[in-house]
């Protein structure tokens, strides 16, 4: 496979720059092969949220199922999804905020929920700070990966809720694979991140955690694709879904594998990470590819807060922007 970085710069492509070769194919055949040899233009970020599109990409189960892969990796999952509104990527994933994004500006169709990261997404304060409580950080510098989903739900939601409105700090627009540094250098006093980021300030002593986000949001993340895609190539989207469900049955059984070739990104990143502060990260991940039938109320909600603050047009028509009978077909058939 080969990697493209579009419409990046320099600092983004040296964060993502590594994760690139896909292991080689498992052999045998799949029922599903009718698109065989249909290249995926695949979008994944280089966080946390991000990590289980990665080990897909390494299980070799897509090659297995005639499917290849370039690889598009970026520092957060709205930057995907501005690249599949300009079409330089087929798939990709996002949270809900982005997804509503995405569909309004792009068409963009949901085919599957593949984890839930609430519990992944925080405030960190630095520690030398002594600060407590959000309403405190009136005045002061927070990183914020501005567009992306959680920087949408904690400045229009889970700020506003506790004291902290838009106005009320200063915001300091980096990706979130910065902002360790930024703390570090106390050039910012808090950070609204995920992990692994998350974990490793609080492990190094510089971070302490004021506000998880899944106390407010369990936050869904969808794997999305571009209606063009859908349309050309039904039956590739099958059989991709059908190699999710093998990584779901790893996530479940083989957890140590699982870590394994995530830890190694990581690694190979330049983070050092032990490996207790690994599994603090990857245990806030839910990782179940599926497809939920209550997802319209949630969407719903952050597509009213979307249209409010004018960040999009219109309510979604949800039978367009949501195919759960591609992840039907793929159940079916495994």
């Amino acid at each position: 496979m080969t990697v493209k970085f579009d419409r990046m710069n320099r600092r983004q492509v040296l964060a993502a720059t590594g994760a690139t070769l896909l292991a080689a194919g498992a052999g045998g055949t799949d029922p599903a092969m009718a698109q065989a040899g249909t290249t995926i233009r695949q979008g994944y970020q280089t966080n946390i949220w991000g990590m289980p599109t990665y080990y897909l990409m390494k299980s070799g189960y897509l090659e297995k199922r005639g499917l290849k892969t370039e690889d598009f990796a970026v520092p957060s999952g709205n930057l995907t999804m501005q690249q599949m509104v300009a079409r330089q990527v087929d798939m990709g994933t996002y949270a809900g905020p982005s997804f509503i994004i995405g569909h309004d500006k792009g068409g963009l169709v949901a085919i599957a929920q593949i984890e839930t990261v609430g519990a992944t997404g925080a405030m960190v304060v630095r520690k030398d700070l002594g600060i407590t409580k959000l309403a405190d950080l009136k005045g002061k510098k927070i990183a914020n990966q501005t567009g992306s989903s959680i920087g949408n739900i904690f400045v229009d939601q889970v700020g506003p809720a506790n004291g902290l409105k838009k106005g009320d700090f200063q915001e300091v627009r980096m990706d979130v694979n910065n902002m360790i540094a930024a703390m570090a250098a106390k050039t910012v006093d808090a950070m609204i991140n995920v992990e692994p980021y998350n974990a490793i300030a609080e492990a190094e002593g510089m971070g302490t955690i004021i506000m998880s986000l899944d106390k407010y949001d369990k936050v869904p993340v969808f794997m999305a694709a571009t209606p063009d895609f859908v349309e050309k190539n039904p039956d590739a989207i099958v059989a991709y879904l059908k190699a999710w469900l093998e990584v779901k049955r790893d996530f479940k059984e083989n957890p140590k594998k699982v870590s394994e070739v995530i830890y190694s990104f990581f690694t190979s990143k330049g983070y050092k990470m032990d490996p207790k502060t690994f599994e603090t990260a990857m245990g806030r991940v839910e990782v179940d590819p599926g497809f939920p039938n209550d997802l319209v109320p949630y969407l719903t909600k952050h597509a009213e807060v979307l249209i409010q603050e004018k960040k999009v047009s219109a309510m979604p028509d949800w039978k367009k922007a949501l195919r759960p009978d591609f992840m039907e077909k793929a159940r079916a058939g495994s």
